[in-house]
């Protein structure tokens, strides 16, 4: 047998594992997209989605959601609720075929939300105003500088509408329910897994062990003997470039700093931008 054919028949009797953890944008849609590939080549019957994540991006979570549905064609797959997996966490959950929930878990926050910042009021205390010149009477919708004109109001609105829609019929199809069932909990509001197990938006309670147990038996896998491979996430930049400076990785590793700069990075680079996010 061909070395590659052998390398590739260890991964037939093994679960994939995938951790989504933190807020979804672009760099964790490049490693899950990857991760998910490698699933399908290596020819893992089945895979183990965990997922620690309050969403994150429109785009970013419906493509992750997207390459699940189209690996579910040829592998089976679980997903397992960790501390929170809420708003985008819930999309992607919903590309998998089945759900376990801890019952403490935070789920749930299925709406969009679009944030800008008006700092009229500051600049004009520091004397600072721009001048704007535009194409069109839209183009500097969001603008930090002034309030929202009505129409303008209007038009985001209308794209929140447009998205919240899509996000619902996503839970509606993926979760086998009707859109009205959907939209009578889909308001925004968070539930706990106990609550999510009522409403239908997941299969069972129980902890990772028990989602991945569960993955071994979908498979007809011994759960006591079947090893898990889990796809590794790459180290922050920042973490990798300080890792021979002891005194900046001491700052970085301070409990909350770390995961504090990684949610203003996230911030700053979606703002004006819908998400499917669960802001507490």
């Amino acid at each position: 047998m061909p070395m590659i054919s052998l390398f590739k028949s260890r991964f037939r009797k093994q679960i994939a594992r995938i951790e989504i953890k933190g807020a979804i944008a672009g760099a964790t849609r490049d490693r899950v997209l990857k991760d998910l590939k490698s699933v399908e080549e290596r020819r893992f019957p089945v895979l183990l989605l965990r997922i620690d994540s309050p969403g994150g991006t429109v785009a970013d979570s419906h493509e992750i959601y997207c390459a699940l549905k189209r690996l579910r064609e040829k592998v089976k797959i679980v997903a397992s609720f960790g501390n929170i997996s809420a708003s985008g966490g819930v999309y992607i959950g919903v590309g998998a075929e089945h759900i376990v929930a801890n019952p403490g878990t935070i789920t749930g926050s299925i709406g969009v939300i679009l944030r800008g910042n008006n700092l009229e009021r500051l600049l004009e205390k520091v004397g600072v105003s721009f001048k704007v010149i535009k194409s069109g009477p839209y183009k500097d919708i969001l603008a930090f500088d002034r309030e929202l004109t009505d129409p303008e109001k209007d038009i985001l609105q209308e794209l929140i509408d447009v998205s919240y829609s899509q996000f619902v019929g996503v839970v509606a199809e993926g979760r086998n329910l009707t859109t009205d069932a959907v939209r009578s909990f889909a308001d925004g509001r968070v539930f706990t897994g106990q609550q999510a197990l009522a409403l239908g938006l997941v299969d069972r309670l129980g902890t990772e062990e028990d989602a991945r147990r569960w993955a071994a038996e979908l498979v007809g896998l011994d759960p006591k003997k079947t090893k898990s491979f889990t796809f590794e996430e790459k180290k922050p930049l920042f973490s990798r470039l300080t890792s021979s400076n002891s005194l900046a990785q001491a700052i970085y590793t301070v409990p909350g700093l770390a995961a504090g700069a990684d949610w203003l990075e996230f911030e700053l680079s979606t703002s004006g931008l819908p998400l499917w996010l669960y802001r507490p």
